[in-house]
């Protein structure tokens, strides 16, 4: 009888309504908490370490649209001194090709990616605003070595509570012929 195929998909049903009803929620209250990010995101801003930077303007040259503007003298040493170093991060699209191609690793991609403004002028970053801080860290896309000292993200795949509670799949699903009759 037919009532027998839909009695089995109700039983179904309510047995993944009352796992998931017994567990603790999962959801988070986004401004106030914030997932981990992955160690290697490309974030949409860049982080500039000063005392790597040689001014030879190869991270420019490699743009493909043309977004970095640097400007820089010979100074005493021979060697140059970066006067202006500006990025229009309004127009980039966070290919990430500047900071592959610096030899000095003296650019990185940064981890933030909350950089909404309502003004167009905001995103064109100077050089104090490009500078390694507490609040700008550099992820560790192209660089392994930054990337083991990251926290581990927290998406919630990967995710453990303190309270011991892991995110599978369910067991009782056959895995075997699924969706074929």
């Amino acid at each position: 009888m037919r009532f027998e195929r839909y009695g089995i998909g109700i039983i179904k049903g309510l047995m993944v309504t009352m796992k998931n009803f017994l567990r603790p929620p999962i959801t988070l209250q986004y401004p106030e908490e914030k997932l981990i990010t992955s160690r290697r995101i490309r974030g949409n801003e860049l982080v500039w370490q000063v005392s790597k930077c040689t001014g030879c303007a190869t991270c420019a040259k490699s743009c493909p649209q043309g977004n970095i503007e640097i400007v820089t003298h010979l100074g005493t040493e021979n060697n140059y001194v970066v006067d202006k170093l500006q990025v229009d991060t309004g127009k980039c699209m966070f290919c990430g090709l500047c900071v592959e191609s610096c030899p000095y690793e003296a650019l990185f991609m940064g981890r933030s990616y909350e950089r909404a403004t309502y003004r167009r002028r905001e995103l064109v970053l100077s050089k104090e605003a490009l500078e390694l801080s507490e609040d700008r860290q550099p992820s560790g896309y192209f660089y392994p070595r930054i990337e083991v000292l990251l926290p581990r993200q927290t998406l919630l795949l990967y995710w453990d509570r303190e309270d011991g509670q892991k995110l599978c799949w369910f067991p009782w699903r056959k895995k075997a012929n699924r969706g074929r009759r």
